[in-house]
């Protein structure tokens, strides 16, 4: 099984950026605790501060990919453009947020992914992206199904 994971703005600075907020472990720190839980599956890792490329890594992997673990970061309630990559790719895509998005400043309530995504998980910490895994590697049938 392949899983892409796909991180959003100004989530290089995990580990350093309001640790009270998403921890002090960096990214890299924990995909590689991911790779050792889960050596079954091949990781893809990308990361970027810029829509556009969050778009084109969409695009490439959601058709190669199993799954795909999005944290679009602030993109989450702003982009359209990453809104239609999703609904284009067949690959399936959870979206993930490190903190509790609802418990958050009230702009942050609002994502405009979620629509296109199988499933949210958000407030558990870098966890969630073990879950997201998880509900993959569970359900196989997941490529089958439509997007709303």
């Amino acid at each position: 099984m392949t899983i892409a994971i796909i991180n959003g703005p100004n989530l290089n600075l995990l580990g350093k950026r309001e640790p009270g907020v998403y921890g002090d472990q960096s990214f890299e720190t924990f995909l590689e605790e991911l790779r050792q839980r889960y050596p079954e599956v091949t990781f893809h890792y990308f990361q970027s501060n810029v829509e556009g490329e969050l778009v084109n890594v969409l695009q490439e992997k959601g058709f190669s990919a199993d799954g795909i673990l999005l944290n679009a970061g602030a993109y989450t309630h702003t982009s359209v453009a990453i809104r239609d990559a999703i609904a284009a790719i067949p690959a399936p895509v959870i979206e993930i947020h490190i903190s509790n998005i609802y418990a958050r400043e009230a702009f942050r309530h609002t994502s405009l992914i979620a629509p296109k995504c199988v499933g949210s998980v958000c407030g558990l910490g870098l966890e969630g992206y073990a879950l997201g895994v998880a509900y993959f590697g569970k359900s196989g049938e997941l490529k089958n199904r439509g997007k709303a």
